[in-house]
């Protein structure tokens, strides 16, 4: 690695050196390039004519397959494998053993590096595979570095110097310029190989003792709020750190020749590219967790403080994170967030949400090409992600982000003015919540009060189940903070992909369709009863509202009402004041309900149509992945019908009908609302100037007219997003 050789002399020893020393016939090296396609880039007894030219798309033979897995293979008879493919230009179908290595860097395959024999049945022990993985971990390093640039002609998959853009899914609107702040910072390992093996095993034994200390330490001291972490998280790096195989494997890769903290980098890699291709969703969310733990102990080992996060221009970058961590840093100093994983409803992407942040999600290899101080825009219009962008896209971006806070400045002047369209409807403009930090944009918004708070975030938030007093003392601040204002509190909406982690559950192949919500807080009532019961002692004496989620049968209504009358009877015997007034409601989120309208409204005082929950059992689609989330349109023409159906029963039992998923808080899925009749409607709150500004040029009885027409017509089955553009702009309406 020190000789002054060219790229391609080096990588040409190297291969030569494995096979020498393995004693094996074949060794090759097949690099990830950028456009998905895995090259030859160097082979020892292969066709030397075939460098360059071989090659294998990801997932295709045994390479691909390595590649795509980030799994070796040892192979006594590779031909006879199902994934087996000839390359002629190789020559390689004489040889029958076969072991190859996926070459990672945190996490991120960079290709494959493979040895072969002609001598069939010959298995390759676990020593030479784990000497294999060491010598790629050294030339991840050299491809991370750009040490192979050139030898391609598409180019490498790894330069972490150049400019290099990302399509990703818009989560949460908005520009976001800055610089790049990773959540989990990597730690660059610049000693590989040990000089004295008992030393590093030494090193090793007290950076592990020390590690398990400070997390006994946080536990013992309950200071788990100050240090950022979730009080579950910290029990699982217990049981991460005190993990005897962990260990084994850490102690294995010194032995094997590595440094210490070049031993913790392997098996992080190896570990997080194991836990990526998990099903599990819940392991998959914890991810994050084994790699927290990991770069503790790597910056235990290197001697450096944990990294800060006072940067006044971030932009966190992160493969997933929890929604607690996101509030550790300083909120007027985060200009975005970009998540490899992600979804609309992910709950770091709420609060973001709620925090005004630009969110971009399903960025795949943004963390391993980014390093920490990097350039970086996100844009949470389209979802794409600009690393070390070139100056012209940055004064680009720049400018656009000017222009959105000169529009934000416009919308700021319409915060005092009655929500009213142009022939005169009133439209109650109402903000979603769910933490205390949301609280003072209710002023900042404008917003008539607080259509949704989400009670679940307090538990997700929390490391131990919330008691009934720190509930009860979180209601009574929301109801205080919004005065006048009505505020509508939503019971508890856990399971399906909410999972707290002191909360025992199984796992469901459709948690979306299973254990959660009202179906989970029925079987639980103390659950429920102690939330009810908190919110009822917190609104004594003033008006409170209370909304059931995800109501599928009428009966779940009748045993809701039950708890909440035996509530009521508990807290009066003991002298406690009862709310003023107490209204019940449920959000429609089941498309059962859409025929059980009139019993339903008999039983309610108010509706809210929870659309995400509701636009995804409607169509059977998935929000979360990407393959199908944006394939159906929530302003199709069939779904607008069932939206109309459930204003209208409520017009005819004189039930207030709102709506509070993500339609509210476009402009143009708001204004097709309001031309369904909706007079009440809840979003995020940097939602609802763009929103008010809409509705402001709207004649909301002249679009409910047109729209009715459309909706009426049978023949009309596609999207009704062509005619509500087309009437915007015919009556300059900005949407």
């Amino acid at each position: 690695m020190i000789e002054p050789l060219e790229a391609q002399a080096r990588l040409d020893q190297i291969v030569m050196l494995i096979a020498k020393h393995m004693e094996t016939e074949v060794c090759s090296l097949y690099v990830l390039r950028a456009d998905g396609v895995l090259e030859l880039y160097a082979t020892e007894g292969l066709n030397p004519g075939s460098v360059h030219l071989a090659q294998l798309r990801l997932g295709e033979g045994l390479v691909g397959t390595i590649a795509a897995t980030a799994r070796p293979l040892n192979l006594s008879d590779a031909q006879n494998h199902p994934a087996f493919t000839y390359l002629p230009e190789t020559g390689e179908e004489i040889y029958a053993t076969f072991l190859g290595v996926p070459v990672l860097r945190a996490g991120r395959t960079l290709g494959v590096l493979v040895v072969q024999n002609k001598a069939a049945g010959r298995v390759y022990p676990e020593e030479e595979s784990e000497a294999l993985e060491t010598v790629a971990m050294v030339i991840a390093e050299m491809i991370a570095a750009g040490g192979l640039e050139g030898l391609s002609r598409p180019g490498v998959t790894l330069d972490l110097t150049r400019p290099v853009s990302f399509a990703g899914l818009a989560l949460c609107d908005g520009i976001g310029i800055g610089r790049v702040v990773l959540h989990e910072p990597r730690v660059i390992v610049s000693s590989l190989f040990n000089e004295d093996v008992d030393s590093e095993v030494s090193r090793l034994t007290e950076a592990l003792a020390i590690l398990r200390e400070s997390i006994e330490g946080m536990l013992a001291r309950r200071e788990v709020a100050d240090e950022g972490e979730h009080r579950a998280v910290l029990e699982t790096y217990r049981k991460f750190a005190q993990d005897r195989g962990w260990v084994r494997r850490l102690e294995e890769a010194v032995r094997n020749g590595l440094t210490a903290e070049a031993a913790v980098e392997k098996v992080q890699s190896d570990m997080r590219a194991r836990m990526m291709h998990l099903t599990d969703p819940y392991i998959r969310e914890r991810l994050h967790d084994f790699d927290d733990l990991a770069n503790r102990l790597l910056r235990q080992l290197i001697g450096q403080v944990g990294a800060g996060n006072g940067a006044s221009d971030a932009v966190v970058v992160a493969r997933n994170m929890g929604a607690a961590e996101l509030l550790d840093y300083h909120r007027g100093q985060i200009k975005g967030l970009v998540l490899e994983e992600g979804a609309t409803t992910s709950h770091v992407v709420i609060v973001a949400r709620a925090l005004g942040i630009p969110v971009a999600g399903q960025v795949k290899g943004v963390v391993s090409m980014a390093e920490n101080g990097d350039p970086i825009v996100v844009d949470g219009e389209s979802g794409d992600v600009h690393l070390r962008p070139p100056p012209e896209v940055h004064d680009l971006f720049a400018d656009k982000l000017g222009f959105r806070a000169e529009r934000q400045q416009r919308y700021r002047s319409l915060r005092d003015l009655p929500a009213k369209t142009r022939d005169g409807v009133a439209i109650g403009l109402q903000m979603n919540a769910g933490l205390l930090v949301d609280l003072p944009q209710l002023a900042e918004s404008g917003a008539e009060g607080i259509g949704l708070f989400r009670t679940e975030l307090q538990f997700m938030v929390a490391s131990t189940m919330p008691r009934a007093s720190d509930q009860e003392r979180l209601y009574r601040a929301v109801i205080d903070a919004a005065g006048t204002r009505p505020v509508t509190f939503r019971t508890l909406d856990v399971g399906g992909d909410k999972l707290l982690p002191y909360l025992a559950h199984g796992l469901e192949q459709n948690p979306a369709l299973g254990y959660r919500a009202m179906r989970l807080a029925l079987d639980r009532p103390g659950l429920l009863r102690t939330q009810l019961r908190a919110l009822l002692k917190a609104a004594g004496g003033r008006n409170l509202k209370i909304m059931f989620p995800m109501i599928t049968d009428l009966s779940e209504i009748v045993a809701a009402r039950t708890l909440i009358a035996r509530e009521i009877e508990h807290l009066e015997r003991f002298g406690y004041a009862p709310p003023n007034e107490l209204k019940l409601g449920a959000m429609l989120e089941v498309p059962s309900l859409l025929y059980q309208l009139d019993p339903l409204m008999r039983m309610l005082d108010f509706v809210s149509i929870g659309s995400n929950d509701l636009f995804q059992f409607f169509f059977a689609v998935d929000r979360g992945n990407a393959n199908v989330a944006t394939r159906y349109d929530d302003l199709s023409v069939p779904f607008l019908r069932a939206l109309r159906d459930v204003v209208l029963a409520g017009e005819r039992h004189g039930v207030p009908v709102s709506l509070c998923g993500e339609m509210a808080g476009r402009p143009l899925s708001a204004m097709a609302l309001i031309g369904l009749g909706f007079r009440s409607i809840s979003m995020a709150p940097p939602s609802i100037g763009p929103v008010k500004a809409m509705l402001l040029e709207l004649d909301a009885q002249k679009l409910r007219g047109e729209l009715a027409a459309l909706l009426d017509d049978p023949s009309e089955v596609g999207s009704a997003r062509s005619f509500l553009k087309d009437f915007a702009e015919r009556h300059r309406i900005p949407y």
